[in-house]
């Protein structure tokens, strides 16, 4: 089989980065989309999930939002083929996440580094920006899920709802060092996926994910 590729980010060769790490990551749960497919909601909460976005309207055309019939519904983000990917941000998000959770076991690399946010947003850059979900042959699908809050009146249930790709489903990309002295922590932060996940309701197991490392 020949050896797994991913596309030549725009800013490889510039000298700044000085390590890429090809990865991929193969999901052993279902993972569910994240956006809104409402325009409006979408684009007057988008400043808040993703402030390092560069555009506001890519991803709001992105959307599709004539497809979906529900408000209520996360999505995944589509090509111009109809095919889900997730953003490179959102990659950056997964990393915080872990590195929060490890930051709290003092053997770990996460454990070593201060202001890990600050790192993470100005030294680790994920690529390329809209970074394709292959479903190998799975069907995107739905999960339904209760959501209780509470409120002046008391508590309150509401059904949550969010488009689904199936476990088996694939992402191939890179990560830019600035320094390549992070890739051992990054690595951690990646393995910490199996037992973590990632995107939307992944403090219940969902978007759980193993990684290879195509180098």
């Amino acid at each position: 089989m020949a050896k797994e590729t991913v596309k030549k980010s725009t800013n490889e060769g510039s000298g700044l980065i000085e390590k890429y790490m090809n990865v991929k990551i193969t999901f052993i749960e279902e993972a569910l989309g994240t956006e809104n497919p409402n325009p409006d909601i979408h684009k007057k909460f988008i400043a808040s999930k993703a402030p390092d976005a560069a555009s506001i309207e890519e991803e709001i055309e992105a959307l599709g939002v004539d497809e979906v019939a529900q408000a209520a519904t996360t999505i995944f983000p589509k090509d111009e083929n109809g095919n889900p990917f997730m953003w490179d941000y959102q990659i950056k998000g997964f990393f915080k996440d872990a590195a929060k959770a490890l930051k709290k076991a003092s053997r770990t690399e996460s454990s070593k580094i201060t202001a890990y946010k600050q790192v993470i947003d100005k030294m680790i850059f994920p690529a390329p920006r809209k970074i394709p979900i292959d479903l190998n042959g799975g069907k995107m699908g739905s999960c339904q899920r209760p959501l209780r809050g509470q409120t002046p009146k008391g508590e309150t249930i509401s059904l949550a709802s969010s488009e689904t790709v199936p476990a088996g489903s694939t992402a191939t990309f890179k990560v830019g060092l600035v320094d390549k002295k992070h890739e051992k922590w990054i690595k951690e932060l990646l393995e910490y996926g199996q037992f973590g996940g990632t995107l939307q309701w992944r403090n219940s197991g969902k978007g759980r994910f193993t990684v290879e490392y195509l180098d």
